[in-house]
């Protein structure tokens, strides 16, 4: 980790040169164009163009805003902040996120001026340096490919450029219809996983660049996006009239996406180079600590002082007070409080995702309420030391993982076939067998009709993958984000009531509060003795002299989050209040997007 991100730091510094500077840098000629023959002189300089092109792949907002607003994620900020406000459907042309947006298109800047020059600069050159400009050509095609699928499922019909700003003929770009741009991006990455080498082959040790088998994922991932529904509107009219959610028109070609995603997650499983970890908590506690295994596929890097801007296990972490061990950590961002009951007794996945406690001032662990639980794969006393800062934790974030590969094999199966078959069903019992510790008995049936594999693919993406920025899009994709969060917020009703299916949940919880000690800290979750119903006075001090901390677990009480669970609270009837099916499956522009595109004038969402 540390090698490649303090080389990213030596290539920002070359390219700020590269694009705006007037001074000579270690007595090279000054340039002021990023594809400088300086730089395309060599494989290893060409190497580090390449490389620049990683820290515009990502940015906070994709899991962040972009990654709130589901069936297992909701913002903790108040309605008027704008995080609060994407993460629950309130959109306006003003308070869009735009840095996703510019970074991504940066990437593809970058990535287009290195297809050029590598391609150009692999003509004429010796067979072991092709090899090597073939890797950095499969890395930038990846890129551009990703970049743009990652712009098309938030923003749907967008610019489209395929080469440098330099070689276009203006400087201004129109909306293309995501059905083009989408095809492109299979092909940008068919392309990568061609000249990419496999993990295996130890070109790169590391997956925070792209291998074969992290194109493959990507490219699946892209072809289901690409198969999948998206809010559509006539590109000529721009008329409110014709804005729907949809699939691409032509069925055809939506089978041949799913047999595209179904041949590129085979790709991987039939090579064997990645395996799930064994034990679930294991997957994140390497990641933040930066050791690699065999599930990673693909990771962004941040490490160190300027390349490690995106506040992971910060934002998105468990509390801790400022003067605790682990010093402070203040997430905005909570699990619903309904996620904790979506998992079965026995799933290992429930206390790693979902943190049960809080760490105050005196490193004691405190345990939260259904409405204080908080995000825990990315928790700080699970690593070995504080970070830069208390917002540059140094933990990568997790882009792809086998357990995706497996499920998106699953399901593409499912949708080529119109019924899942063995594979399928063998992938999907290999990720639940994984949540279980192995113990068939407790994973229950794999289903094996069409119509409940596919409910139960989209159950297990949540389970298995809460808080890694793909449920959102996941739901948009199936084109049931309206229904999902509609039914969810009557759930979180039903459980503030004590009603339905949430009758018997815990009224009280209590437990001993016990002190961290060390970083690394082995614990995944606090034990606690359950009531499920109400606890007389004597009942409370009774535990008390027993040692016991007692926790009502619809109250207040919580460093991190001190919101009653009533269904007449504010933030509940609030929850989603700008969901309207047809309408949000896609962001709007924001307006400074226009107004330094003169090509998008009138193109906005015609419903904004």
């Amino acid at each position: 980790m540390k090698k490649i991100n303090l080389s990213y730091i030596m290539i920002l510094l070359l390219l700020s040169f590269t694009l705006s500077s007037c001074e000579d840098w270690l007595d090279m000629p000054s340039e002021s164009k990023f594809d400088s023959s300086s730089v395309f002189e060599s494989v290893s300089r060409a190497e580090m163009a390449v490389l620049a092109c990683y820290p515009n792949t990502f940015n906070r907002e994709l899991y962040y805003q972009l990654g709130m607003g589901t069936d297992e994620c909701i913002s903790s900020e108040g309605d008027t902040n704008s995080k609060n406000q994407i993460g629950n459907y309130v959109y306006t042309t003003s308070n869009i996120p735009s840095s996703t947006y510019t970074a991504l298109y940066a990437g593809i800047e970058y990535a287009n001026v290195c297809i050029k020059k590598l391609t150009a600069m692999r003509e004429g050159s010796s067979v072991s340096d092709q090899k090597s400009i073939d890797y950095l050509l499969g890395e930038v095609y990846a890129i551009r490919g990703m970049n743009l699928m990652n712009i098309v499922r938030f923003f749907g019909d967008v610019p489209y450029p395929t080469k440098p700003v330099e070689d276009m003929d203006t400087f201004t770009s129109s909306r293309v219809s995501r059905d083009t741009i989408m095809d492109g991006v299979i092909s940008d990455l068919q392309k990568a996983t061609e000249l990419l080498p496999w993990k295996s082959q130890g070109v790169y040790p590391t997956p925070e660049r792209f291998s074969k088998n992290a194109a493959y994922g990507i490219l699946a991932r892209a072809a289901l996006y690409g198969a999948g529904y998206s809010l559509r509107w006539d590109l000529e009219s721009y008329s409110s009239g014709s804005v729907t959610l949809a699939q691409r028109a032509d069925k055809e070609k939506i089978n041949e996406l799913y047999k595209i995603a179904s041949e590129a997650c085979y790709e991987v499983i039939q090579k064997g180079e990645n395996e799930l970890e064994n034990n679930y908590a294991d997957v994140f506690r390497d990641l933040v600590n930066g050791r690699y295994n065999s599930e990673s596929l693909l990771e962004t890097g941040q490490y160190g002082s300027n390349v490690n801007g995106y506040s992971i296990g910060y934002t998105n972490g468990i509390y801790s007070h400022p003067n605790s061990m682990y010093s402070k950590v203040k997430p905005a961002m909570h699990a619903i409080p309904t996620y904790w009951f979506d998992f079965n007794d026995g799933d290992t996945r429930r206390d790693v995702t979902i943190c049960n406690y809080d760490i105050n001032s005196d490193d004691e662990r405190k345990l939260s309420t259904y409405a204080g639980c908080t995000i825990g794969k990315f928790r700080v006393d699970w690593k070995a030391e504080i970070g830069v800062a208390v917002n540059k934790r140094n933990i990568n974030w997790p882009m792809l993982r086998y357990a995706d590969v497996l499920l998106m094999y699953a399901e593409a199966e499912n949708e080529l076939h119109s019924s899942p078959g063995t594979e399928a069903e063998k992938a999907l019992k290999a990720v639940r067998m994984r949540a279980f510790n192995n113990d068939e008995s407790k994973i229950g049936d794999i289903p094996s009709t069409y119509n409940e594999f596919k409910k139960a693919i989209i159950n297990e993406r949540k389970l298995e993958l809460g808080f890694e920025s793909l449920r959102r899009t996941d739901l948009i994709r199936w084109g049931i984000l309206f229904e999902t969060l509609t039914e969810t917020k009557q759930n979180l009703i039903k459980l503030a009531n004590h009603t339905g299916s949430y009758h018997d949940a815990d009224m009280y919880r209590a437990y001993n509060s016990i002190k961290a000690t060390e970083f690394e800290d082995p614990l995944v979750a606090v034990n606690y003795l359950s009531y499920k119903n109400e606890l007389s006075d004597t009942e409370i001090a009774d535990l008390k002299t027993q040692g016991y901390t007692v926790l009502d677990m619809f109250g207040n009480d919580d460093l991190s989050n001190s919101k009653t669970l009533n269904a007449d609270e504010i933030w509940i009837e609030s929850l989603f209040r700008g969901l309207e099916k047809n309408k949000v499956e896609l962001l709007p522009l924001n307006q400074n997007m226009i107004d330094v595109n003169s090509g998008l004038e009138g193109q906005q969402h015609p419903l904004y």
